[in-house]
């Protein structure tokens, strides 16, 4: 073939290649460029809002504030690898957006066990930033899930028996594709009832806790303050002995407890009140408003004694004698 024969074949190759193309139409693949786009953000949402929880305070709980920061690398990573991967890389494509769906419904599975029944010791409450991250880890699975199922451009045969391997990899039979495809809508499904369900029965904002009366107890060998059914009361450092600075999500992790001052037979000290922003009565002891803390589940509990936690440190209120 002359070169006048292969100039002009190439400029035959490509009009016809134009011509295939309706004006307005886009580029093969382009639904996968999207799911990659929006199941990556999504990924990078979700590790955002984790990100956010543990510096401002998860870092401080045992277990839980490393499974945080693993969750944050993990979604960063995962989010990353989807959008980063071309696409020529069908199966890698792939194996990323299946993991970043697995991610993302075992984050949520996670958030529903510790509203639900707690882990590790902590129990979480039902807060708007919870609701949201639950949305989006919902979104999440739904997109990656569709993404690592999509059908991919068929490639050109190279030739003999290496064409038929190659499409294998690439692309999912039919049949394989449409129940994979069910049992992901019916897992999302699933995980958006049991997220309803579960945050419809769960406990927040904690109502305060009320009471007068209180008693000490001995924790872990020192003498602390609790309330009148022996749970641990606790005081915050950003408050003032006038002031407290516990409000809105932090008043459901923490209760303050109200009621009004009265003696309080074997507890030294000078018991005294506040009022909160809501009119409510806050009890104080020794000038420090009180408060008792979920991740306590019964008495003799100070799971929250020097948690690092909603804008400040929380310590059990040590009573001398």
């Amino acid at each position: 073939m002359t070169w006048r024969e292969t100039m002009i074949r190439r400029g035959t190759d490509t009009r016809a290649a134009q011509a295939a193309r309706e004006p307005g139409q886009r580029p093969p693949g382009w639904p996968r460029v999207i799911l990659r786009v929006v199941g990556s953000g999504l990924l990078i949402a979700t590790a955002a809002i984790h990100l956010d929880l543990y510096l401002t305070g998860y870092r401080s709980i045992p277990t839980i504030g490393w499974l945080f920061l693993l969750q944050v690398i993990a979604a960063f990573g995962l989010g990353l690898a989807v959008l980063a991967i071309p696409g020529r890389f069908v199966v890698l494509g792939r194996l990323a957006a299946g993991a970043g769906a697995g991610f993302a419904l075992a984050t949520l599975g996670g958030y529903l066990l510790s509203v639900w029944i707690g882990l590790f010791g902590f129990k979480e409450v039902r807060t708007t930033a919870g609701i949201v991250a639950g949305l989006v880890e919902v979104a999440a699975f739904v997109v990656l899930a569709a993404l690592a199922l999509a059908p991919a451009p068929a490639p050109a045969p190279a030739g003999g028996a290496a064409a038929g391997p190659a499409r294998y990899l690439t692309q999912i039979p039919p049949a394989i594709a449409r129940v994979a495809a069910v049992a992901a809508a019916g897992l999302a499904v699933a995980a958006l009832v049991l997220f309803g369900l579960v945050l419809a029965g769960a406990s927040s904002p904690v109502p305060a806790a009320t009471g007068t009366s209180l008693k000490t107890a001995t924790i872990d060998g020192g003498t602390v303050l609790t309330n009148a059914k022996g749970f641990t009361l606790y005081s915050f450092a950003p408050d003032t002995p006038g002031t407290s600075k516990c409000y809105g999500s932090c008043a459901a992790y923490w209760p303050p407890v109200t009621g009004a001052a009265a003696a309080s037979p074997g507890v030294p000290g000078r018991v005294g009140t506040i009022q909160r922003t809501d009119g409510s009565r806050q009890l104080t002891y020794n000038g420090h408003p009180l408060y008792t803390y979920v991740g306590d589940s019964a008495p003799g509990q100070a799971r929250g004694n020097n948690l690092n936690l909603n804008g400040g440190v929380w310590h059990e209120i040590h009573v001398s004698r």
